[in-house]
């Protein structure tokens, strides 16, 4: 009888260069691209790769199949109510790891712009509200149903609570219903909404036009940008004037001034 080779698992993520751009796809269509424990493993290796990759200038999030991600692997999750404490350490060990991956996409220097083509609820939702920028195409959906299962969305609540008015996320928080693209548009949720395939291409043309600019000054403009929100306002302004005079003081700023004053193209160092 021919021997048979035991089919490998698909990798939850897969990576492609295109330029100083890199896309990071999630790949587990046939569990909608949950963030079950090796699919958050897979993309905080590869932020924090990113981070330190010189090259790299942006870095563009999609996903495949007709559901970006839907939140944690509840099968997963479910499949430990049997350990002997119903699962306490699991969950813990779960969700320090992915509040540890969405960590890494504030603290990443490269900017992160989410592609979402389709469904992204609960953690899902909260990847595209950590997510620097987000471009969705208007079929996609977003919720945080948690409320609806007995499961608030305590962890998403801090992404979104971060990036859209209180109102908006005590909304999506409290009502836990789908909201369309337009709608999560005039929220605050994304940044653009074009038609359904091509939500990729317009995150990857913001991408190159972060990427045409100084990546020192994108880095240290995106740090800034972070910090500044949890200070109050004397401080804020504290820290901000102290990184303007820092950021004065880099190559990449003297060619930049000089190159506006002479009209001509600025040649980036990234120093």
């Amino acid at each position: 009888m021919p021997s048979t080779v035991p089919e490998q698992p698909t990798a939850p993520l897969n990576t492609e260069r295109r330029g100083s751009i890199l896309i990071l796809t999630m790949n587990r269509p046939e569990s909608r691209n949950a963030l079950s424990e090796a699919m958050i493993a897979a993309l905080t290796a590869a932020i924090d790769k990113a981070s330190t990759d010189k090259s790299l200038h942006a870095v563009v999030l999609s996903a495949t199949g007709p559901v970006f991600c839907p939140g944690h692997d509840l099968k997963e999750m479910t499949a430990r109510r049997t350990d002997a404490d119903r699962g306490v350490a699991y969950y813990r060990q779960v969700m320090d790891a992915c509040a540890s991956m969405m960590q890494a996409i504030v603290a990443c220097p490269k900017p992160l712009i989410a592609a979402v083509q389709g469904v992204a609820s609960a953690a899902g939702c909260q990847l595209v509200a950590t997510c620097d920028l987000a471009v969705a195409a208007d079929t996609a959906r977003f919720s945080t149903p948690g409320v609806n299962i007995g499961l608030f969305c305590s962890t998403p609540m801090v992404a979104l609570s971060r990036n859209i008015s209180r109102k908006h996320a005590m909304e999506m928080l409290l009502l836990g219903e789908m909201l369309p693209a337009d709608r999560a548009a005039d929220f605050g949720l994304v940044n653009r909404v074009v038609p359904h395939g091509k939500e990729l291409a317009e995150a990857l043309a913001m991408a190159e036009i972060i990427a045409s600019k100084s990546p020192l000054t994108v880095a240290i403009g995106k740090s800034a940008f972070y910090r500044q929100l949890e200070a109050p306002l004397t401080e804020a302004y504290a820290q901000t004037a102290e990184i303007m005079v820092q950021n004065m003081l880099a190559r990449d700023a003297e060619e930049g001034i000089g190159a506006f004053i002479e009209k001509r193209q600025p040649k980036w160092t990234g120093c």
